[in-house]
């Protein structure tokens, strides 16, 4: 399967990648994000509404874990689709937070490259 994937980035709680397509020349559009025994298949635009959706949810749960529930899976994270929402605890949330984050900045990073390679 490492064939078959070029990794953008991972994380302890799960890997970003796009699928190759040999017959393709150009690159999906499309990410696949893996996490838990979750996986989405999403564009950029959903990948930054996920992303603010965490960081929006983070914002609201300043003080998300008692000393004696931190393993409890009591926040609620909406998902670039209206039909799922996740519920996760305060670790989980900040890795994907990084998950996200770290996807996005590979992205665009190598957007600007493959840009400016080309001038």
């Amino acid at each position: 399967m490492e064939n078959d994937i070029h990794k953008i980035y991972h994380n302890s709680i799960g890997i970003a990648f796009q699928w190759k397509f040999p017959e393709q020349k150009k690159k999906p559009k499309k990410v696949q994000l893996v996490f838990r025994d979750m996986g989405f298949y999403l564009s950029l635009v959903e990948i930054k509404e996920f992303y603010n959706c965490i960081y929006a949810t983070k914002q609201l749960e300043t003080d998300v874990c008692c000393r004696e529930d931190c393993d409890k899976r009591g926040i609620m994270i909406k998902s670039p689709s209206d039909k799922v929402s996740l519920a996760v605890n305060e670790t989980e949330l900040l890795q994907l937070e990084d998950l996200l984050k770290g996807t996005l900045f590979q992205l665009e990073l190598n957007d600007y490259l493959n840009h400016l390679c080309k001038n």
